[in-house]
């Protein structure tokens, strides 16, 4: 059985472009989509540390949150399965799509789903609703949406402190998990930038924050023009940038998130935005998985 340990630490990859030149800049991609083909990206960072507290806790089972989509939910279900986990899956409904790719994954991967109602998924955030989870699942350790708890903090300082010396470090942020942990882990003269892939998600600041100590002076920031019209929206420009960037250098994006990370990179550079000179490291968060649920919506859509 594949331990923890067993998945190392991922490359880095330096893209060379006129842009970037014409600046100065060296952009770093640290490959964390390459960590593993399906527990990848910033998903096994959160799930590292969670992981091996449920281990190290007797524990065989686990509780977990996200929508039908969700790359959290498709890494989960792998890690459950080699990692002989038990898993249950509260799962966004309240009907679940058998020919949906992430859940025939995690049915695949034996875990149980369980669908709830949009009102009851509300409550997954709620100490007496997660109670009785808890309750109900006597033996199971519940890991929140996303993965972002303390632990999963644990894990992206891990990531962080992998990284070259760099003036900015940038990532996409969803719900700001990895986000905090890039800024935990950085050192103090290092910018960490965000790129928010939803629309209108200003609250972002105050979710990171709260991830954060109080007395952080760290330099972080959330860019929230960038989104492309909103979460899974796309735009013509977005997706020839993605084809262009596996053309070019080799690089698979999806336009849920690095897409929308990597167009803004090259956005803000033409604009000047980067000093010139500047070191920059992206992260490549995986969920690379998005792209066969983008094509199921799509077909279904036609």
């Amino acid at each position: 059985m594949l331990a923890l340990s067993d998945i190392h630490e991922s490359p880095i990859q330096t893209i060379r472009h006129p842009v970037l030149e014409k600046h100065a800049l060296t952009l770093h991609v640290k490959r964390d989509d390459l960590l593993h083909p399906v527990i990848q990206g910033n998903k096994w960072r959160k799930l590292k540390y969670n992981l091996q507290h449920l281990q190290q806790s007797g524990l065989k089972e686990l509780v977990t949150f996200g929508g039908a989509f969700s790359n959290h939910l498709y890494a989960t279900s792998m890690a459950c399965k080699i990692f002989a986990i038990k898993g249950h899956l509260i799962v966004r409904g309240p009907e679940l799509d058998p020919h949906n790719p992430t859940l025939k994954m995690a049915s695949a991967c034996g875990l149980t789903l369980h669908p709830v109602s949009r009102l009851e998924y509300k409550k997954r955030h709620q100490a007496d609703y997660l109670q009785a989870l808890q309750t109900r699942f006597k033996h199971a350790f519940i890991i929140p949406e996303g993965g972002t708890n303390i632990l999963a903090l644990k894990g992206v300082e891990e990531l962080a402190s992998t990284l070259p010396a760099s003036d900015y470090v940038m990532t996409a942020v969803g719900s700001g998990g990895t986000l905090a942990g890039l800024v935990a882990g950085t050192p103090e003269h290092t910018q960490v930038l965000g790129i928010a892939v939803l629309k209108g998600a200003q609250y972002l600041e105050q979710e990171v924050g709260n991830l954060l100590p109080d007395n952080t002076t760290k330099p972080w920031q959330i860019l929230h023009n960038f989104h492309h019209g909103g979460y899974a929206k796309t735009t013509p420009e977005l997706l020839s940038f993605c084809t262009q960037m596996k053309k070019r250098y080799a690089l698979p994006l999806e336009p849920v998130y690095t897409g929308k990370l990597f167009f803004a990179i090259f956005a803000l550079a033409e604009q000047g935005y980067f000093e010139n000179g500047s070191v920059i490291t992206a992260i490549h968060t995986g969920g690379l998985q998005g792209l066969d649920g983008l094509r199921y919506m799509q077909k279904n859509i036609a």
